[in-house]
Formats: C-alpha cells, structure tokens, sequence
C-alpha cells in the first residue's frame, strides 16, 4: 500500500527544519521546489510520486548544480525525512582525499567494502565530487573517489547498496575527470537529480 503525502505541507515542515539548522534567513526558491519534491519523494521511498519523476528507488542520487545551488544543505536536510533502511551518512570527496594521504589505500576499502570486520555496508553520500585532486600515497598516485565508486558500483550490483553524490560536474565534465568507465558506473546505480546552471548562489 503506497501512503498519499501532502507534499506542499511537508516542503514547509522540511524548510522550518532547515531554518533551525542554518538560521532564520533560511527558505525554499520556488524554481527550487520541483527538485526539492524529487528529492523528498525519493527518500520518503513514495513509489507512485517517484515513478512520476521516473526515480528508480533502488538506485542512488547523483544530485549535481552549480557552486552555492544548495545541494550539501538539501541532502543534510534528507535525514529528516529518510526511511529507515534509506538512511546515509554525508562524506566530502575533499576530507576522503585527506585521508587517503595520511592513511593510504585502506581509506579506499572503508568507503567501498567497510571495515575488514564490518558485515553490514553503510549507505554514503559523497559530497562535492570533483574537488579533490588525484592524490600520492608514498610515490603512487591514486584517482581515489574513482576507485571508491567503482567498488560501490559492485556493491550495488550485488548487494544493492546504495551510494549519493553531489558535484558541480557536468556529466561531460566528469567523464573528463573520471573518465567513460565512471561515467558509465554512475548512470548506472544513481538516479539524476540536476539543477540549472544559471541557479543562484544562495550563500
């Protein structure tokens, strides 16, 4: 049974709780509300509004805009609303790279296949994909988000776990980066949640 959600009501609930987050100041753009349901449908796992937008609710989110298009803030709100089995935790692709320099290549086992005891698999949210650079660890370097997600893809191949991204990357721009090998991973296991170029930076 698919339960009806009064979408308008919960958008206003969901802004609230962004104002005590971030602060007073903080509200919806109306040319926003379109991805923002997107975004809550999805995570409410509301099959009927979803297949609407054609969400493919096994899949992840690739949520991607310009800088300052308020995409870290929206999947940070998601917590709010997200089902059980549909909660994640947020990582930026920049403190992943950190890690990876002063810890080496078991960073890239954490947020891929978990900790070598660990039998349960974490849903994640990358954030901001394309900030961080190919890194060194002692001489060899390592496009480390790259391999990350090819083994995330795996996961969802075969456990269906599921993996977030946001990035200010055009999907021409991560191919450039990534490569077509990514490219094609990604369209794979995310559904394509994209705001306009010419959205405002809201900070």
């Amino acid at each position: 049974m698919n339960l009806q959600y009064n979408y308008p009501e919960i958008l206003a609930w969901l802004e609230q709780k962004g104002k005590q987050d971030y602060g007073e100041r903080f509200y919806f753009l109306e040319q926003d509300t379109l991805n923002i349901t997107k975004l809550v449908a999805y995570f409410l796992k509301d099959e009927t509004k979803s297949n609407e937008f054609g969400l493919d609710l096994t899949k992840g989110v690739l949520l991607s805009g310009p800088v300052g298009c308020g995409k870290t803030t929206l999947m940070t709100l998601m917590k709010y609303i997200a089902k059980q089995n549909n909660r994640f935790y947020l990582k930026t692709c920049r403190d992943i790279s950190f890690e990876f320099i002063k810890e080496g290549y078991e960073i890239i086992h954490r947020y891929s296949r978990g900790s070598y005891s660990q039998t349960e698999y974490k849903n994640y949210c990358f954030d901001d994909l394309g900030v961080e650079q190919n890194l060194k660890y002692y001489g060899n370097e390592c496009n480390v988000m790259a391999e990350i997600i090819l083994s995330r893809y795996d996961l969802f191949i075969a456990r269906k776990v599921i993996t977030h991204l946001t990035t200010n990357l055009s999907a021409s721009e991560i191919e450039t980066a990534y490569g077509n090998r990514i490219r094609s991973r990604l369209r794979g296991m995310l559904n394509l949640i994209a705001f306009d170029k010419n959205t405002a930076d809201k900070r």
